[in-house]
């Protein structure tokens, strides 16, 4: 009697793709949702803890925002020019020529002109750049530290000629006319629709002081309430980046020029007017960002007003690994800083941060331990045991220490992750056509 053949059941197919991105997509979307969820409570617990109320007060996140866009406008900047092979250390120097341009513009017609004034100051910085790596051959660094040299010159000379003897200085510009607007969202934040005050739900929430959901309502309620209408714009532009460079053909002949240039010449791809496009973008990026300094902070160019944001928007690229969303997210951990700075004046905020500083290095020292790096283990657990008495002997921290959070936070993530970054394999190798 022959054996009968039992026909095995079929495999399930797995999607491929859109359905396939899609999949991933939100799977990893929770995945995130479930860790700002998780971190986002502990915070909460570190302000009952350390009677710090900044931390998860309501004006904090929105000024986070307001201060978290230029940094993230400079940081996008970057990564266009480092998708393509360019190193833009001359970020600093577009923003300080965006500042310049936004100050002129603004004065003279209005705030909206401010933000154009800008984009042009930053397009003029990306002209000498691209003019001096893509033209002439010159190293990506030599050239960005020397715009970085130039433009305040640049924008000194222009003040004398042209603000100083009327209302403003040498190094500082005439108070600037008009302001962008603001956003207040309708239902959740009690914005108004159409002359009709709609329901404020974040802010009832609030006010019913439940632990945890009450914190996260007036978290949430600063990122809708109040905001300029140029961060949201700033913020909307993660996700366009995310479109534009990993779903366009565009996206991907700017990719394919920074990882390499020679197989995307052999394809028909112009590399360098990629390069040049990127270098654009990333001046237009980097001019907005200037442009809010003025608009929305100062409402007045002042001589060293981005105060290194461009340097700060390359370590939140490098924080977010080269990719928009992270480079979101590193743009709003500098922000988050800056705000409890500026906002905290009891102090109580700032020393609660030694906690979550801590409690971050003890995670470090686990991941050392887990990568077999006892000495890196050890130290970290050193360092969390001298910040853990820091805390417990100090009233209070100085507010010049408050800066230094997000830099040892993105310099212990980098030191974790640092095997993990995927910078473009020819990013910042000056390339010509048939040199190889």
């Amino acid at each position: 009697m022959s054996a009968t053949t039992v026909p095995s059941a079929p495999a399930a197919s797995k999607p491929s793709g859109p359905a396939r991105w899609l999949a991933a997509s939100r799977e990893k979307r929770w995945y995130l949702v479930a860790v700002f969820a998780v971190a986002y409570l502990f915070v909460t617990i570190l302000a009952k803890v350390a009677n710090g109320p900044t931390l998860t007060a309501e004006g904090t996140f929105n000024t986070m925002l307001i201060l978290g866009a230029p940094i993230l406008l400079a940081g996008l900047g970057g990564l266009y020019c480092e998708r393509s092979g360019i190193v833009n250390i001359g970020l600093e120097g577009m923003m300080t020529l965006g500042t310049w341009g936004a100050a002129w513009a603004a004065w003279h017609w209005g705030a909206w002109w401010g933000v154009l004034g800008g984009v042009v100051g930053g397009l003029l910085g990306a002209a000498l750049m691209a003019m001096a790596t893509v033209g002439f051959g010159v190293d990506h660094v030599v050239a960005g530290v020397a715009l970085n040299i130039l433009a305040p010159g640049i924008t000194r000379y222009l003040s004398s000629k042209i603000f100083d003897g009327h209302g403003g200085s040498v190094s500082s510009s005439p108070q600037i006319k008009g302001t962008t607007g603001i956003f207040r969202c309708p239902f959740l934040a009690g914005g108004d629709l159409f002359g009709w005050q709609s329901p404020d739900l974040l802010g009832w929430i609030a006010r019913r002081r439940w632990f945890y959901v009450s914190q996260v309502a007036r978290a949430l309620r600063g990122l809708v309430n109040g905001v300029p209408y140029t961060a949201i714009i700033a913020f909307a532009l993660v996700p366009a980046s995310v479109f534009v460079l990993w779903r366009t053909s565009f996206g991907l002949r700017l990719r394919s020029a920074g990882e390499n240039p020679d197989a995307a010449d052999s394809l028909g791809v112009p590399v360098l007017r990629m390069q040049v496009a990127a270098i654009g973008i990333s001046g237009i990026l980097a001019g907005f960002g200037g442009s809010l300094l003025v608009l929305e902070s100062a409402r007045v160019y002042r001589e060293g007003q981005t105060g290194g944001r461009g340097f700060i928007g390359l370590a939140a690229l490098i924080f977010g690994n080269y990719r928009p969303t992270g480079v979101g997210a590193g743009a709003l951990l500098f922000g988050f800083a800056d705000a409890l700075g500026l906002r905290d004046l009891s102090g109580k905020s700032t020393r609660a941060l030694l906690l979550l500083l801590a409690v971050v290095l003890v995670l470090a020292s686990v991941a050392f331990v887990r990568s077999r790096r006892v000495v890196g283990a050890v130290t970290a657990l050193l360092v969390a045991a001298g910040v853990l008495l820091w805390f417990a002997v100090a009233a209070r921290v100085p507010d010049a220490l408050v800066s230094l959070v997000a830099p040892v936070v993105t310099l212990v993530v980098l030191t974790l992750g640092g095997r993990r970054l995927r910078p473009p394999a020819h990013d910042g190798i000056v390339w010509r056509k048939g040199s190889r």
